[in-house]
């Protein structure tokens, strides 16, 4: 990968972290991983993004760029040699975006809610919820994708990060509650899809194995039980 002074503050489990990753793997830039320990925030966090104080932060030429997709679209456009990650048509970029917003503000929130859920039946309805979201982007893939293999056509594109940095965690509430969210039945495109998202190059390795995740939910629900 090229030399870059670029540091990425950061945690492993972090769906909003992993955007930045995959798109600095896609422009083969190099980096430097600053992990956040579980529970605490660095003073280096805290010094870079004193507005939100969360990760993900990027720290490029000592400039910090902070929130996952705004990340993203610096990275594509800082690195602009090459393919770009951003669609390059004004309506399929808007569309991109669209979505994006969608799953930033709907459809992670309720499924970050489906681990707190206090009321025995209120998990499953946040199932049934999520679900819906994802029969929405199954349809969304269709008009994205173009009939190609991802959302941003032949290769990765701003939604499939968007989108697919959330994987881990969609795979992870499947294995917990014991559902299926995307199948060949209901979201066929979306399954196929899925598969070649998580073993692209500049994903696998930094996408997290299901049962970490499974473990780590596990952690937090202790903690918050305490």
């Amino acid at each position: 990968m090229a030399k870059s002074d670029v540091k990425l503050i950061g945690a492993w489990a972090s769906p909003f972290v992993m955007r930045a990753r995959i798109a600095l793997n896609i422009k083969s830039v190099g980096y430097e991983f600053l992990e956040e320990t579980l529970g605490s925030k660095s003073q280096l966090l805290l010094e870079s993004n004193p507005v939100h104080k969360k990760i993900p932060v990027m720290i490029h030429d000592g400039k910090a760029i902070c929130e996952s997709l705004v990340i993203v679209e610096y990275i594509d456009e800082v690195w602009s040699s090459g393919r770009t990650i951003l669609p390059s048509d004004p309506y399929d970029r808007a569309l991109a975006r669209f979505w994006a917003a969608y799953l930033d503000e709907k459809w992670f929130p309720t499924m970050r809610s489906i681990a707190t859920a206090k009321e025995e039946e209120a998990p499953k309805a946040l199932i049934e919820q999520v679900g819906e979201g994802v029969m929405m982007l199954e349809d969304a893939f269709s008009r994205c994708s173009k009939g190609k293999g991802f959302f941003g056509g032949d290769q990765i594109g701003y939604l499939d990060i968007a989108f697919g940095s959330f994987l881990g965690r969609l795979r992870a509430i499947e294995k917990m509650n014991g559902v299926k969210l995307i199948d060949e039945t209901k979201t066929p495109s979306l399954l196929k899809w899925a598969t070649s998202f998580s073993s692209h190059p500049a994903v696998k390795d930094v996408l997290p194995e299901t049962q970490k995740l499974v473990e780590l939910a596990k952690v937090l629900a202790k903690f918050r039980a305490t």
